[in-house]
């Protein structure tokens, strides 16, 4: 309706006054409601072109958008596994600081978990006392073993001299079996420092190994003892928690509530534009929002960022081939808009309905480069008509409260 008026002023306006001044024909006489089709036909026609002409240059290199939103995301309560509800800390709708228990399950197996791997641990480091026994037993072994060997080491000596000095005196026999008697003792020192040396063994390797396997035990236990208490992964407010004492939960089948981050929705917004926005949106560019839930308020933003992808053609493998034709509605660019000043979304809550425009602007290429004339007239005229787009939109400000509560019906 705007652009139909401004066009009307440079057409249908000057040829009417062209047919009063100059043919002298008059509104009600020669042009009437029925010879006006006629009458000013050029005017009319050069209205209905210019206008859509018009209405093409401002929706094209000015955007605009119903689909806006400053969207958030939500943090689902889920344990990391499924339990009954023993204690709940927290309400519906109370604020939660990141780190502060939520409820918690009924830890009785995961407790006597801990307090069995406790045990296994205290049952380790009391057997490196044994060990620390065992080998001392081996070094007593060892000395009486020594003292042996070599008591039968010094008789066979002895008897070997004897034999030396007088041969009728020790027979050969005796002399053999002094000799096994040494041999059998020295096996016998043999097998206890064999003996040590596996005490030894035990009470510098297999001993620490068995310990520090119980400690292990015994935090994994303590792990999953800590799972049983449901701690907020972010500062939020608590919102569909309706969780009591006896409640059985599954990150499955069940989540206890949904968490909303404070600051969730609060610093940009999201836009859907139709996808012929491709070549104009860019990184930079000026915005301006209106949502319903702050009315009568326009605010200044900014382009930050565009996805350079449409989500409308996603895909995922199925047992199926996918039809092209299956996705007929059309995807839109998704725009990514920051408030030009600090604080400026502070009162519009997350996800609140908004309307977005964005501005093409061309300042800079008109102030550097060296532009030919029909160049130079046509990027001011775009830069011109993004004030049509700008008042539209305040026009859709004024009257969305009468829009929403008089003639959308609820």
């Amino acid at each position: 309706m705007v652009e139909l008026v401004l066009c009307s002023l440079l057409t249908i306006l000057p040829d009417y006054l062209l047919r009063r001044h100059f043919q002298g024909k008059r509104w009600g006489h020669e042009i009437t409601f029925f010879t006006m089709w006629y009458e000013l036909r050029w005017g009319i026609t050069a209205c209905v072109m210019l206008t859509v002409t018009l209405i093409t240059i401002v929706f094209y290199f000015h955007p605009s958008t119903t689909n806006a939103s400053p969207f958030f995301r939500t943090v689902s309560i889920l344990p990391e596994g499924g339990g009954r509800v023993r204690e709940v800390y927290a309400a519906n709708s109370d604020v939660v600081e990141a780190g502060k228990p939520i409820f918690a399950f009924d830890d009785s197996s995961q407790q006597a978990a801990v307090d069995a791997a406790k045990q296994r641990v205290v049952e380790a480091e009391a057997a490196f006392a044994i060990a620390q026994a065992q080998i001392a037993v081996a070094d007593g072994t060892i000395h009486q073993a020594e003292g042996a060997y070599q008591q039968a080491l010094d008789e066979l000596e002895t008897k070997t001299e004897l034999r030396k000095r007088n041969p009728d005196v020790v027979t050969t026999r005796e002399l053999e079996r002094l000799q096994n008697l040494a041999d059998g003792r020295f096996g016998s020192l043999e097998a206890a420092r064999a003996q040590k040396t596996v005490a030894e063994n035990n009470f510098k390797t297999v001993l620490p190994a068995q310990l520090a396997s119980a400690e292990a035990a015994q935090r994994q236990a303590e792990v999953e003892l800590s799972k049983t208490v449901v701690y907020a992964g972010v500062t939020g407010r608590l919102e569909q928690f309706t969780l009591r004492p006896g409640d059985y939960v599954s990150p499955i089948l069940r989540p206890a509530g949904i968490l909303v981050p404070l600051d969730a929705g609060r610093d940009r917004v999201q836009a859907g534009f139709d996808q012929l926005s491709a070549s104009v949106i860019k990184p930079g560019m000026a915005a301006e929002i209106s949502c319903a839930s702050k009315a009568f308020t326009v605010i200044p933003m900014v382009v930050t960022d565009v996805q350079d992808v449409i989500a409308a053609g996603q895909i995922r493998p199925a047992d199926g081939l996918m039809d092209a034709q299956d996705s007929a509605r059309p995807g839109t660019i998704t725009v990514f808009m920051e408030p030009l000043y600090a604080g400026q979304l502070d009162d519009i809550l997350p996800g609140s309905k908004c309307v977005a425009n964005a501005y093409t602007d061309n300042h800079e290429r008109l102030a550097e480069e060296d532009l030919g004339l029909g160049t130079y007239l046509f990027l001011h005229l775009v830069d011109t008509v993004g004030f049509i787009h700008a008042l539209i939109l305040r026009i859709q400000v004024m009257l969305m409260p009468i829009m929403t509560l008089v003639f959308s019906g609820h």
